[in-house]
């Protein structure tokens, strides 16, 4: 047996200017399961989450809702409990950053980092916001990208060309607060030398011995190459945050305190005496935080999204170790979700919204073990497709999980157990199996392993027929083949137990055996233990709960066809929009566009990639689902209407700069897809009014 380990357990802090959403949902459902596997093996895990509170775009948003940053936050938090309730997500404490615990811990660090000389301020021109009256951040400036001239882009980055730059070289900048002209102005700052060949010494040993994943060594490897700079860690007031000691009027920037919230949640646990071993508690008080923090023992470990591994793999190990703290043991980075492989978006109709599943009455472990099914331990985006989920849930839990238990034990007299023939199912290596990916976060790999052993289990049973033995006599043979069969139900229960921790449970009480766990996950049950009543553990998907769980708010139900024109009475298979005013549809701009260019996306069935002239003296890149419909080559030089003022995209295959407008029936494989063709005489460039 392995001894016991002690483990400190952290998600990403989702920011507290809104709900949680699904991306949220799934990172902390794939720490939950590796937490729950630790504590099935006997391991001490202290598993904690907080809202990360402060920062500017929280000021903002509080003061539009007329409250005070405390009560905006404050409200957001109270609304917590019920996602992470609702799919069995067991943290042990959650906390603030905006909190006496983050701020004592965020100024300490920064004392020890001032005292080992890794602080120095300067003296820098920043964008202020002469209306407002306050230092702008980058994401609060637009203006014209300075290379390829896109109006309204971020201060930082250009969403159409992918450039990055600093705020002052934008074209015609704006506050996107009061569409103020910025002012340049001048202002002291605090910098974190993250330059120093020390920490870039450190960083380097640390990012490529193995806590990360091997792609995000390499991207790590990456920013070595381009260089370090230091890191601007102050910001003017006014702002929401934690006020930086002996510098008035200076607080530290969201991304310092942030990730100091961990630290801060973890000691807020231990300052109201809950911090325990959650699977055998101990009899003797626990060690307290700095103690627990400070041991080599203990393994940090941290779940993130792809988006933020710069700060969690740079700054954070860089402020621990020169601070005179212990540094994470593994940082674990995952990808994004996403709905039929696209992005989120609730205006279509592809988000999914995490209590909207819930309130449907659609069960959490569903979710649950589709997104496990889904997940190892690389940096990939996961992807939700409707019909998939259906059938995975359908065939895995329902058909062959479930379905062993309700088969087998109708042939199981009195439902007491007899001794059967276990060498035709190796328990013993599933089991050690399915730890080795828990532990290494194959989940997919996991739950493929423990479907295999089901389908095995089913087998066994369609082969013996116990119903044709109990009709031939043979009753005490039909019953050994189901005792082995409950037996294997046992041991798939226990390798799913992390996933489906509900499901689990009452498994357990049909068994009627003790909580199951990585020691006694192979321990038979034996001839004479007496199971329960069976009582349906799980219901099939209906496929009409995701009809309703991806209907868009606000429109209406498309109505059933006419039984005796076999068809609905809405145009083109669907329903018209709501209405809108003549003012919405001004802010749609539609102009012509010639077809410069036409190819086949490599990689995809569906697109094709148009290169359009639309009179701006540039050309813009669309990529269009259209290519069932068309052959590249005819489109060439043709004329089309595009959607000329939609934000650009990022796709998996580049930046589309707009939409072309093509018409088809609801179904459109009833009626194809045509492009708008304008009449003779159009110019690229002229507005569609």
């Amino acid at each position: 047996m392995t001894s016991q380990r002690k483990l400190f357990v952290t998600t990403a802090l989702p920011y507290a200017n809104g709900k949680f959403h699904i991306g949220h949902i799934m990172e902390y459902i794939q720490a939950d399961i590796w937490v729950r596997h630790q504590r099935m093996g006997g391991h001490m895990v202290q598993f904690v989450g907080a809202d990360d509170a402060h920062g500017a775009p929280i000021m903002i948003a509080a003061e539009k809702a007329g409250q005070t940053p405390q009560q905006f936050v404050g409200e957001i938090a109270a609304g917590r409990r019920q996602y992470l309730d609702g799919f069995h997500i067991r943290f042990d404490n959650w906390h603030s950053t905006d909190s006496p615990e983050n701020t004592e811990l965020a100024q300490g660090i920064y004392r020890r980092l001032k005292a080992n000389g890794l602080i120095t301020s300067r003296t820098i021109e920043q964008f202020y916001d002469p209306v407002k009256g306050m230092f702008l951040p980058d994401r609060y400036i637009k203006g014209e990208c300075p290379v390829c001239h896109a109006k309204d882009q971020y201060g930082d980055s250009c969403e159409v060309c992918s450039s990055v730059y600093t705020p002052t070289q934008l074209i015609e900048p704006y506050s996107t607060l009061t569409g103020a002209r910025p002012e340049l102005r001048s202002s002291e700052h605090y910098f974190f030398q993250l330059s120093r060949p020390e920490v870039v010494d450190f960083l380097k040993a640390w990012t490529q011995d193995g806590k990360l994943q091997s792609e995000v060594a390499r991207k790590a490897g990456e920013w070595f190459e381009a260089g370090m700079a230091d890191w601007d860690i102050s910001r003017d007031a006014p702002y929401f945050g934690i006020e930086i000691p002996d510098a008035p009027g200076k607080y530290f920037y969201v991304w310092l305190d942030a990730p100091i919230g961990y630290l801060a949640s973890l000691k807020n646990h231990f300052d109201k005496g809950q911090a325990k071993n959650h699977w055998h508690a101990p009899s003797r008080t626990e060690a307290g935080f700095e103690q627990f923090i400070a041991d080599p023992a203990v393994e940090q470990v941290h779940f993130i999204g792809k988006d933020i591994v710069y700060f969690h793999t740079l700054f954070w190990p860089a402020m621990l170790k020169f601070s005179d703290r212990k540094t994470p043991n593994q940082v674990n980075v995952h990808g994004f979700i996403t709905v039929s492989g696209e992005k989120m978006s609730k205006s279509r109709g592809t988000g999914i919204d995490p209590l909207k599943y819930l309130s449907l009455g659609m069960n959490p472990e569903w979710l649950r073990y589709y997104i496990a099914a889904k997940l190892n331990s690389r940096v990939e985006d996961v992807d939700f497709n409707p019909d998939d989920f259906v059938a995975r849930v359908n065939s895995d839990l329902v058909g062959k999980y479930v379905n062993i238990a309700s088969r087998a034990v109708k042939f199981v007299p009195g439902g007491k157990l007899v001794a059967g023939d276990r060498s035709a199912l190796d328990a013993g290596k599933l089991v050690e199996h399915v730890q080795v990916l828990y532990e290494t976060r194959e989940f997919g790999k996991a739950l493929r392993e423990v479907m295999a052993f089901a389908d095995a289990v089913n087998l066994r049973f369609d082969a013996a027929a116990p119903w044709k033995l109990v009709k031939e006599g043979k009753g005490e043979e039909a019953a050994k083949v189901c005792s082995e069969c409950l037996e294997a139900f046992k041991v798939l229960t226990a390798c799913l137990k992390p996933v489906l921790p509900a499901l689990a449970a009452q498994a357990e009480a049909f068994l009627q055996c003790e909580p199951l766990d990585w020691g006694n996950a192979a321990k038979p049950m034996g001839a004479g233990h007496a199971v329960g009543e069976y009582k349906h553990l799980m219901q099939r998907v209906d496929m009409k709960l995701l009809d309703a769980l991806f209907e868009v708010p606000g429109e209406p139900p498309s109505p059933q066809p006419s039984p005796a024109s076999g068809r609905g009475s809405d145009p083109g298979g669907e329903p018209l929009a709501p209405s809108i005013t003549i003012d919405d549809f001004t802010r749609i701009d539609l102009r012509i566009a010639k077809i410069v260019e036409c190819k086949a996306v490599e990689g995809s069935t569906k697109l094709l990639q148009l290169t359009l002239d639309v009179g701006e003296g540039r050309h813009r890149n669309v990529f269009s689902g259209i290519a069932s419909a068309y052959k590249p080559e005819d489109l060439v030089g043709k004329l089309t209407v595009m959607v000329a003022n939609l934000a650009p995209r990022k796709m998996k295959f580049g930046v589309s700069e707009g939409m072309v407008l093509a018409a088809s029936h609801a179904d459109d494989k009833k009626s194809g897809i045509y492009i708008l063709e304008p009449w003779p005489g159009a110019e690229p460039g002229m507005r569609v009014r």
